[in-house]
């Protein structure tokens, strides 16, 4: 397997922890999103994944996977051991939820090109962007926040679907300087991700282009 990743993409992060978790660890390509106008751009890299995005899992037969939600289906069901989502169907749904919440209505919000957009073309202050990743980050936590356990990880005693978008969402809520005070329960289920093994390999800090 190669792995095309940034360090610090959020996306890449919860892969990059899926693939940990699941004792999976793929040969890494660093794919800049800033220098050279970014290298996710180039004609190289569209070659191997025409949207130009993080990440791409390539496979030992040459079968490209892109988007970080299929690629980690494509995990559960091909290494199924240790499991992501429980046996049970409506809590399946349940976990599917709360990471459809970061993966489709968080993370998208704050990504680099809405932000850009929001700065070059509509002409959005630095103070009014970091409003907007703050409302819309603390919007979907809080949803969160009402949905996860009080105890252990998001949805009982081990890891599963949901702290693998969990994790590295928070990792961005801190670097965008939102506050976790009203996210307790959030807070628990990150501190237990940060201190598993999985998740420390997979920090945008031990990564091969970190800066």
């Amino acid at each position: 397997m190669r792995l095309y990743s940034y360090w610090r993409s959020t996306s890449s992060y919860r892969l990059r922890s899926a693939l940990a978790l699941k004792g999976l660890t793929p040969d890494q390509v660093p794919v800049h999103l800033v220098r050279n106008g970014g290298e996710h751009r180039s004609k190289a890299y569209r070659r191997i994944n025409p949207q130009g995005r993080v990440p791409s899992l390539v496979l030992d037969d040459g079968s490209v996977l892109i988007q970080s939600p299929a690629i980690i289906e494509y995990l559960e069901e091909v290494y199924p051991d240790p499991p992501l989502l429980p046996a049970d169907p409506v809590a399946r749904v349940r976990v599917r939820a709360a990471a459809a919440i970061i993966g489709c209505d968080i993370h998208p919000l704050h990504n680099v090109g809405p932000l850009n957009h929001l700065r070059r073309d509509l002409g959005r202050s630095d103070e009014d962007v970091a409003a907007w990743i703050g409302h819309w980050i603390s919007e979907g936590f809080a949803a969160i926040e009402a949905l996860i356990g009080d105890d252990g990880f998001c949805f009982g005693p081990e890891p599963g679907l949901a702290d693998v978008y969990l994790v590295p969402q928070v990792y961005a809520a801190r670097r965008f300087a939102v506050s976790l005070d009203p996210f307790p329960r959030i807070a628990r289920a990150v501190a237990l991700g940060e201190a598993h093994p999985a998740f420390q390999a997979a920090h945008p800090s031990r990564q091969p282009d970190a800066e």
